[in-house]
């Protein structure tokens, strides 16, 4: 039998996700070609980018970490050898917990970039992920900066308003990469469909009471109740009138809360209700104490839920770009509770839509202590907003309002471009 990583090779090889997936700019103006949506995974705690994709013969590393911190090349459990790497004669690994993961990365269908994140050095949870999903590096920009970057970007190409419902945040609350975007819905799942609380009754009170043609406030509320009732309305049901069981035959979701906020954006795709943007959280990676065991679980969760994804959304013919990346990443040397504490540089990944994946970008800084952030940290040499302009497609004058302060640089070269492979 074939098995699934030599079918997705063998789908890469002949194009068969090219027009599962999608060609063209991710900008809503491109011309002829589908927009991807934009899936934004944000692993919340400051996820230890050198167990996730670490340099397995750098003696550095080796030295610093006992062997259920890093990544092995050798024994039970080795790391998936990533090919075209970063071109130091290092080999670098993805955790074994990842498989799903490298599987596609092995198809050409994602990337891993390392040694990105803030420039400004912040160890603050809620420091630096304010400034992320804010677009900024400074806490003086930030103070002049209310938006989401994601709310930016959807201003930028007229994604704004309508009866649509551009932007969804799969969590409890709305992401901060959409504050101030007045349209954006908060759903993190969809199991039982997204009633109001009340029922009929209640709706019809809040139907009078945010009125369309009021006032700001009213406005906004009768433009959050239509796009509820649209989500309603587009619910495949039961013949009792309950939302049907979502069971795409391709993705083979386990249960739990990321893959119930996974389904909840890919039925929200499949819906046609004009799906842009989608973010959602994935927990839990402040990993300061018995790190081994829980990353490992972090891992496994994250790789089978996305492949999922990814597997559901090219069932539906519907093309995904798709960003992983987190606040910070861990310090190079472990701590006495057998668990890392808040560094700087971590790893990003990007799957999806004309990626140039089965490759690593980025400039790798080192892990001797001179090389190191303030002698302890792996330094970070790509700023996060250039991964995500990239991804974006953005233009000059487009980067500079969706990312006012980012200096220009020469691309990374993560999306295909006029036929570069």
């Amino acid at each position: 039998m074939t098995s699934r990583r030599d079918f997705l090779k063998a789908c890469a090889a002949a194009g068969v996700f090219v027009p599962a997936l999608g060609l063209g700019r991710l900008a809503f103006a491109a011309e002829g070609a589908p927009a991807p949506l934009l899936v934004m995974v944000f692993q919340r705690g400051g996820c230890d980018g050198l167990q996730l994709v670490g340099p397995v013969n750098d003696r550095s590393y080796v030295d610093a970490r006992s062997s259920d911190l890093r990544v092995l090349d050798s024994g039970e459990r080795p790391g998936l050898a990533l090919a075209n790497g970063l071109g130091t004669g290092l080999d670098f690994r993805l955790h074994p917990e990842a498989k799903a993961l490298f599987e596609l990365y092995e198809a050409g269908q994602m990337a891993v970039l390392h040694a990105c994140g803030l420039t400004n050095g912040s160890r603050s949870h809620f420091e630096a992920q304010d400034l992320i999903e804010h677009g900024v590096v400074s806490l003086d920009r930030l103070a002049r900066t209310p938006e989401g970057w994601l709310t930016r970007y959807l201003a930028t190409f007229g994604e704004v308003g309508g009866d649509r419902i551009a932007a969804v945040s799969a969590n409890a609350g709305l992401a901060a990469a959409l504050a101030r975007d007045d349209d954006a819905l908060a759903i993190p799942e969809l199991q039982g469909g997204l009633p109001l609380p009340g029922g009929k009754e209640a709706a019809a009170v809040l139907g009078r009471l945010y009125a369309p043609g009021g006032t700001a406030i009213q406005q906004a509320g009768a433009r959050t109740l239509a796009r509820v009732a649209l989500v309603e309305a587009r619910l495949p049901r039961l013949p009792d009138g309950r939302p049907a069981p979502y069971n795409p035959s391709a993705a083979g979701y386990e249960n739990n809360g990321f893959t119930q906020g996974l389904q909840a954006i890919a039925r929200l795709a499949r819906m046609d209700v004009g799906l842009r943007v989608a973010c959602i959280d994935h927990a839990s990676w402040d990993t300061h104490d018995t790190q081994a065991g829980r990353f490992n679980g972090l891992v496994g969760q994250l790789s089978r839920g996305l492949a999922a994804f990814y597997r559901d959304m090219a069932e539906a013919g519907r093309s995904v770009r798709i960003v992983v990346m987190t606040e910070f990443g861990r310090r190079l040397r472990s701590n006495r509770s057998q668990g890392t504490d808040h560094g700087h540089g971590s790893a990003m990944l990007v799957l999806g839509a004309d990626v140039r994946g089965g490759r690593m970008f980025g400039d790798w800084p080192g892990l001797e202590t001179l090389r190191l952030d303030q002698g302890v940290d792996l330094a970070v040499t790509t700023d996060f907003r250039q991964v995500l302009a990239e991804v974006l497609a953005l233009r000059a004058a487009e980067r500079d309002r969706v990312f006012p302060g980012l200096a220009p640089r020469a691309p990374l070269g993560l999306l295909r471009v006029d036929g570069m492979a």
